[in-house]
């Protein structure tokens, strides 16, 4: 592929529901993307979008993968309905943005980073609290050992199950529950920020009324245990409550002097006798959040590859073998390692640049 300079993209969006009206606004205000195609099973979802944008619309979304050839594929589509879509997509060259998370299970992530990998095209995952302001700022902060010497990382996520689709609760359509479809991003920011834990290990449940249902549905209730090493661990508890409660996720690191607190609006650096406490707020709409994290995805596109992608599908599979050593272990009892399921990749590290 050549560099395409400051070309204009040609886009085409799969899947019009809340998120991807978000991914057709940012890609207006990027004004980085020509969005030629749009689809949704909902034909008066894909119409309006089609009539508001001045783009073909569809109901189909293989149909406007064969009948379109576009630079950026950008996936809002439900996980279920969009697998073999996106393959028939990257086998025409489309380079395709996939909002989080980035498959059903690790085997479904690794063949698409695979598939990419060889039809030289890029398969990248819009992890957007990579861009969020809050997060970029803890990200700064630790790199510059603040809280130093950090002893435990805890992730707090509660959201509400109010108005899901059916096929949430199932697991061959949705691959997991709370702890994939809710919990990716603060899983991104906790594998951003340090390794890969060494091991995990979770209980799940869910409000099924017997043991029996509940082997049937994916979990609204996770405490996820990991070890990074023997001086740092770390745990994740989530729930989906059935109330229409305020989603709510947050990231704490715990140091030798001083508490990081972090959430999508907010960083804290509570101190200890010595040291001041500290705080940041961030004001940001979430279409102004993924316009930057659309213009990354676009200049990665223009230098044919030559700028990385950011949350490339690649690196995305470290996220994906943590969650599946999770509900690993929550079926087996026993503690299970990421770097066994990446050594299925020969890169057991995670990185990249090897997949």
């Amino acid at each position: 592929m050549k560099p395409m300079a400051d070309e204009t993209l040609t886009a085409a969006v799969l899947g019009l529901g809340q998120d991807g009206q978000h991914l057709l606004e940012a890609a207006r205000v990027s004004g980085g993307f020509q969005v030629k195609a749009v689809a949704d099973q909902d034909q008066q979802q894909a119409e309006r979008a089609g009539t508001e944008h001045q783009c073909d619309w569809y109901t189909d979304y293989r149909q406007l993968i064969v009948q379109n050839q576009v630079d950026c594929l950008l996936v809002a589509a439900d996980i279920h309905l969009c697998d073999e879509h996106l393959k028939t997509a990257i086998k025409k060259r489309f380079n395709v943005l996939k909002l989080a998370p980035a498959a059903r299970d690790f085997e479904e992530a690794l063949e698409l980073v695979r598939l990419a990998k060889a039809e030289q095209t890029i398969f990248a995952i819009a992890n957007i609290a990579r861009f969020r302001p809050s997060y970029e700022k803890a990200r700064m902060l630790l790199s510059q050992g603040q809280p130093a010497q950090p002893f435990l990382v805890a992730a707090d996520c509660t959201v509400s199950r109010v108005d899901r689709p059916a096929w949430y609760t199932d697991p061959k359509l949705a691959g997991g529950g709370v702890l994939l479809h809710d919990c990716y991003q603060i899983i991104d920011q906790i594998l951003c920020n340090f390794p890969i834990p060494q091991q995990v290990y979770a209980l799940t449940t869910n409000q099924a009324p017997d043991k029996q249902q509940r082997l049937y549905l994916t979990e609204e209730t996770a405490v996820v245990s990991m070890k990074f090493t023997d001086a740092l661990t770390g745990n994740i508890v989530a729930t989906r409550r059935h109330d229409a409660c305020a989603s709510e996720t947050s990231l704490r690191v715990y140091g030798k002097d001083r508490v990081l607190t972090v959430s999508d609006d907010r960083v804290t650096l509570l101190g200890g006798d010595a040291a001041e406490d500290e705080q940041w707020e961030y004001e940001e709409s979430e279409e102004e959040t993924l316009a930057r994290l659309l213009s990354s995805f676009g200049e990665s596109v223009r230098s044919a590859g030559a700028q990385p992608a950011t949350s490339s599908g690649a690196e995305n599979l470290r996220n994906m073998a943590l969650l599946e050593s999770a509900y690993l272990s929550a079926r087996t009892g026993f503690p299970e390692e990421p770097a066994r399921i990446l050594r299925i990749t020969g890169n057991p590290s995670g990185t990249a640049t090897s997949i």
